[in-house]
């Protein structure tokens, strides 16, 4: 999953307009969602969901904590290389 500036969001603006926020989830591949400056929700289309590995006896919780975990993971190593380059 990539990310990048192009497909951060803050909260206030999700809630502001959902359906420009699923719309940038189609274009980028996902839509992730800052809370206090802290990610803390992604989006993702459905198709991309079924592409992920989800195990049987998982709940959607577990889930969920995986692809966050996986996104700030991602998105540390962008900004490191972000600080780098500058």
């Amino acid at each position: 999953m990539k990310i990048n500036g192009d497909n951060i969001v803050s909260i206030s603006k999700a809630n502001e307009n959902f359906s420009k926020i699923a719309r940038l989830a189609d274009k980028k591949g996902s839509a992730v969602i800052l809370k206090n400056n802290k990610i803390s929700y992604v989006l993702l289309p459905y198709k991309k969901i079924k592409k992920e590995e989800i195990f049987s006896d998982e709940n959607v919780e577990e889930i969920a904590q995986r692809l966050i975990e996986k996104i700030k993971d991602e998105y540390n190593i962008q900004l490191k290389l972000d600080i780098e380059n500058n």
